[in-house]
């Protein structure tokens, strides 16, 4: 099972972090021990002094493919939910700035947790959901998917080039606008319209 990351898929959090809107989706990987489930705790690590929340749409892969058209992606997810993207910013900076891979940034176990999944069937228009993260009981995060860079489709076209994508595997689609720092006792709740799919708390 992989977990297909997309970085800088919406202009604003592109642009609050510094870096040039992409031209073709951004891609990284994330290790199956980096999945958090059923709404355990995460442990801030002691490596990084800058742990920061992205929350983010995440699609199931139903079924086997390779190379597949934007046309057909559809075909090839049934379910989604909401997950977080964590990262060490302080590491990643640093890694980035060397010109180095910043995988240490975001590929730390309990690196991505993730909610509860509904079935796409259940949503009107998958180009149309709002989202958003609140952390203790403060809005921090807002958008909809109509503001992705390169849609679900788009990106199923684009990263089945590279990988051949199995049954089980997770595309997180990135992140808006609003990131910041995770702090001890911080409770997390991401929303898919104001259905809850995600509660956790940070220790």
């Amino acid at each position: 099972m992989k977990i297909i990351c997309i970085g800088l898929n919406y202009r604003n959090h592109a642009l609050e972090m510094g870096w040039a809107i992409p031209t073709e989706p951004v891609v990284f990987l994330k290790p199956d021990s980096s999945l958090l489930k059923n709404n355990k705790p995460f442990f801030l690590p002691d490596f990084s002094q800058n742990i920061q929340y992205e929350v983010e749409v995440v699609i199931k892969i139903s079924k086997l493919g390779k190379g597949i058209s934007a046309r057909y992606a559809h075909r090839y997810y049934d379910e989604l939910t909401l997950g977080i993207d964590i990262t060490a910013r302080d590491i990643q900076r640093r890694q980035a700035d060397a010109g180095m891979p910043w995988e240490l940034s975001k590929c730390f176990d309990g690196a991505a947790p993730l909610g509860t999944f509904i079935p796409v069937a259940s949503v009107v228009d998958m180009m149309d959901l709002d989202f958003r993260l609140e952390i203790n009981n403060n809005v921090v995060q807002k958008s909809n998917t109509s503001d992705m860079i390169f849609g679900f489709n788009e990106i199923i076209e684009y990263v089945s080039q590279f990988f051949t994508l199995k049954t089980g595997d997770l595309i997180f689609t990135g992140t808006p606008m609003g990131v910041g720092k995770l702090n001890k006792n911080d409770n997390l709740v991401a929303y898919l319209g104001d259905k809850p799919l995600l509660d956790f708390m940070i220790k």
